[in-house]
């Protein structure tokens, strides 16, 4: 039942931007549950990576390489998460996958997108 979706990768030129979403269904917080949605991020040969977490209460947390050039947001009506890319660099290519948390009574459920692929080169 739990789905997520992402959307808005492709090819970029170094400087350019790219808006990725991801659409989420199943999950919410509707039932008194809290929802944390994220980005990662991997390269060939790296380890998944947290590009920006948005919490339930709408708080943003970035790393060193995303701070400043990316942003995240979440629509709760429509139940998406969106990362807004500028400045990008080739080091920033990589399949970008959408992530959700959700928090429940002390419990929590992680659930991953299929990724979408993001390339930065000329």
């Amino acid at each position: 039942q739990v789905q997520l979706v992402e959307s808005g990768g492709g090819l970029v030129q170094p400087g350019g931007s790219l808006r990725l979403s991801c659409q989420v269904t199943g999950v919410d917080g509707s039932d008194g549950s809290r929802v944390a949605m994220a980005w990662y991020r991997q390269a060939p040969g790296s380890q998944r990576e947290m590009v920006a977490e948005i919490t339930h209460a709408g708080a943003t947390r970035y790393v060193d390489f995303s701070k400043g050039r990316f942003t995240i947001s979440r629509d709760t009506a429509k139940n998406t998460v969106s990362l807004r890319m500028n400045s990008l660099k080739p080091e920033d290519t990589a399949v970008y996958y959408c992530n959700v948390v959700q928090e429940f009574s002390g419990r929590y459920s992680w659930y991953w997108g299929q990724g979408t692929q993001v390339t930065v080169s000329s």
